[in-house]
């Protein structure tokens, strides 16, 4: 894989790494998922379902849908659901995990999404936002394919605003990365792409501020685990 400076060196070269690494960890994605999390993460996903309310017979977009936890909860809800993800594989394990075929799933970018304007009630991501290589593009085709009135959620590792607190969190992260990578794929490497996308990332206010100008209104952020991790939740205006 390639380096994590390299990764980063352009739009395209993070949407190759993106594409190459969540192919190699899709099998362990829920795992790692959980322990990053301290098992929180599942608690969070249903938080964020609530916080978009999805009513029966609506339709909901799940982007980076991964292995499907957030598209089944939202199918749970009565919604009528599409989960969308880049990586061929993390779709092949939604679909095996689909026996009754409740969602849809699509292979696409998030940064240019296959849907008409105005299609979906509801959008949501579970860690989308931070690992596409346009971010304002991503946030311009949410805002596209929601319908006036239409929510939105992203649940997403938050990029602290203290010096101090970012460093040893961000340290902590690099740690525990490097060992999971070991232990899992030979690869240090490949969780340490989880700090190295922090460091770049805006944090919870700079999203906030991009959802805004993009068109959502009542945009809020809702800090957990003690601001680590960030919700955010906005609505269309009409």
């Amino acid at each position: 894989m390639p380096s994590l400076t390299a990764a980063f060196s352009s739009p395209e070269a993070k949407r190759r790494h993106v594409r190459q690494l969540f192919a190699t960890i899709a099998d362990r994605y829920d795992v790692v998922t959980r322990v990053l999390s301290y098992g929180l993460d599942a608690g969070w996903k249903d938080r964020l379902v609530r916080a978009v309310a999805p009513r029966s017979g609506e339709s909901a977009l799940d982007l980076a849908c991964g292995t499907g936890d957030i598209a089944f909860r939202l199918a749970a809800t009565g919604a009528r659901v599409c989960g969308l993800d880049i990586t061929p594989r993390m779709l092949q394990l939604s679909r095996a995990k689909d026996r009754t075929r409740t969602c849809r799933w699509t292979t696409a970018d998030m940064t240019a999404l296959p849907f008409a304007d105005a299609t979906f009630d509801v959008v949501t991501t579970g860690y989308g936002l931070r690992n596409v290589p346009d971010l304002d593009a991503a946030v311009a085709e949410i805002v596209r394919v929601l319908r006036p009135g239409g929510r939105f959620a992203s649940l997403d590792f938050n990029r602290p605003e203290s010096a101090i607190v970012r460093g040893v969190y961000l340290g902590y992260l690099e740690a525990v990365g490097a060992a999971l990578g070991w232990a899992l794929h030979g690869d240090a490497d490949a969780y340490r792409y989880i700090p190295a996308s922090i460091r770049r990332y805006p944090g919870a206010r700079g999203v906030a501020d991009r959802l805004a100008r993009a068109g959502l209104r009542e945009v809020s952020v809702r800090r957990l685990l003690g601001g680590l991790m960030a919700l955010h939740v906005g609505t269309r205006g009409t």
